[in-house]
């Protein structure tokens, strides 16, 4: 079984280990943040999965974190007055490609949480079915500290598995916090050791891929319609309001107080 034909990018790696694919994003030096283009390759990968035989994938990413969410100079624009809404623009307001590929694969999906998933590093984590935590993960939605919104899992999946009244806090906050309390609050299914992370991902993976897989789609397919909102309705209203708030100072002054490392000052503008 071989992976999707594409040009090779290093930057999310493939690896099948029997029928289960492993999705590795990889830029260490930034602690995995996410450029358009390893978007767009996420969601290509996930797309062409079915097609390769795989039968349940694995998201991971390159030590020392899982995933920081979006690359503040490409996708945030630095800060900068001129910075595009990477979900805004001239089309109607929708959900993202790459969230729509993970929502609505039918092939089970683990997250190897494997250090710091933050911004949309966290929504890629709740977007996946499980979540399997090193000791060293930390989570955390820092939409509210840029001056925008989460994206769909942060609005529709985070209260399902923390409950409303915690799910706000850590929205409404920005906290970041760690493997275990994630794991007593319900947002991680259970938290290994660093270097057993991958060795038990595997082994859960490999369960999953022995059953029917027609079966086990169906599974997922039948959570989907049970607990999931409309996906595409939240997504057109999380990108109608990021369009806005792209626009305002206060998520230039968000984004410019991160890049200079200092406490930002917001004026509700």
């Amino acid at each position: 079984m071989s992976s999707p034909e594409a040009a090779p990018f290093d930057d999310v790696r493939w690896a099948v280990i029997d029928h289960t694919g492993i999705i590795s994003l990889n830029r260490p030096a930034t602690r995995n943040a996410l450029t358009h283009e390893m978007y767009a390759e996420l969601e290509r990968l996930v797309r062409a999965a079915p097609a390769a035989g795989i039968r349940c994938l694995i998201v991971t990413g390159s030590d020392p974190a899982f995933c920081s969410g979006d690359d503040v100079r490409q996708v945030m624009g630095g800060g900068e007055r001129t910075a595009p809404s990477p979900i805004s623009g001239d089309r109607a307001p929708r959900l993202t490609p790459a969230a729509d590929a993970l929502l609505q694969c039918d092939i089970p999906i683990i997250a190897a949480v494997n250090g710091a998933a933050v911004g949309w590093g966290m929504e890629l984590a709740m977007m996946a079915d499980l979540r399997v935590a090193s000791e060293r993960a930390k989570f955390g939605e820092l939409f509210v500290l840029r001056g925008l919104v989460s994206d769909v899992a942060g609005l529709g999946r985070l209260s399902q598995l923390v409950g409303r009244e915690t799910a706000a806090e850590l929205l409404f906050t920005g906290e970041v916090i760690d493997a275990q309390r994630a794991k007593e609050i319900g947002l991680v299914g259970r938290v290994v050791p660093h270097d057993v992370l991958i060795p038990v991902t595997l082994s859960i993976a490999k369960r999953i891929a022995s059953n029917p897989p027609l079966a086990v789609q169906r599974i997922k397919a039948g959570l989907r319609e049970a607990l999931d909102p409309d996906w595409n309705q939240l997504g057109a209203w999380v990108s109608s309001s990021l369009a806005e708030l792209f626009t305002t100072d206060d998520h230039r002054e968000g984004a410019k107080a991160f890049l200079e490392k200092r406490m930002p000052v917001f004026r509700g503008s």
